[in-house]
């Protein structure tokens, strides 16, 4: 059904991943602060739809490509080692500032607007659609049927994504404080770099 040493070695990578500060968890921060949390899960619902929707259209898309050329799926893997090493590169090197636009959203914005707030934010992304189209498919055994791996992939992905998205939105202005204190940031993102460079080297030599 599913390769079960690349999953567990998925689960931690993507959740780090989500947990890293970026235009989503900052979205549910800011709305955390604006709005309460409560309200704040109609965005969460948009952005795991848009999440969801990045995941399978980036799987299906490579996935199409490397049955017609299976000789492409080893490039594919060391391409996708090749990005997370240069994200975990940049995560050491990055100085940390995390944005806030809390004053930004109004506390009568509408569930349904909420909503789509987060599924555009989701698939307008580009950083989600190249880390879906790296990230994905290097944790995927061709020697396996697609569907089932496809669909526990992405579970794990909303799963992680909706947990840090609360931590974010729960947090609110504890979170802010210390996630813009730089010094929190830089070791915040120190610690997933070593993390990402760690699976780019294990994914390369696999």
């Amino acid at each position: 059904m599913i390769d079960i040493t690349l999953l567990s070695l998925f689960i931690p990578t993507f959740f780090i991943v989500s947990l890293t500060p970026g235009m989503c968890m900052t979205l549910a921060m800011s709305l955390g602060i604006t709005i309460g949390v409560r309200k704040t899960f109609w965005m969460m619902y948009g952005e795991l739809l848009g999440v969801a929707t990045v995941a399978v259209a980036s799987v299906l898309g490579v996935a199409t490509v490397m049955t017609k050329f299976p000789e492409l799926f080893q490039a594919f893997k060391v391409l996708g080692a090749m990005y997370l090493a240069y994200v975990g590169v940049n995560m050491w090197r990055a100085k940390g500032q995390l944005a806030k636009n809390a004053e930004q959203c109004p506390k009568t914005i509408k569930k349904r607007s909420l909503f789509q707030q987060g599924f555009f934010t989701a698939i307008a992304n580009p950083k989600g659609w190249a880390f879906m189209i790296s990230l994905l498919p290097p944790f995927i055994n061709e020697t396996l049927p697609l569907a089932p791996q496809l669909g526990i992939l992405v579970a794990v992905i909303l799963i992680s994504e909706f947990i840090c998205m609360t931590i974010y939105a729960t947090g609110g202005k504890t979170v802010a404080k210390l996630l813009t204190q730089r010094n929190n940031v830089q070791l915040l993102n120190k610690i997933s770099g070593s993390l990402m460079i760690l699976v780019a080297i294990w994914l390369a030599s696999s």
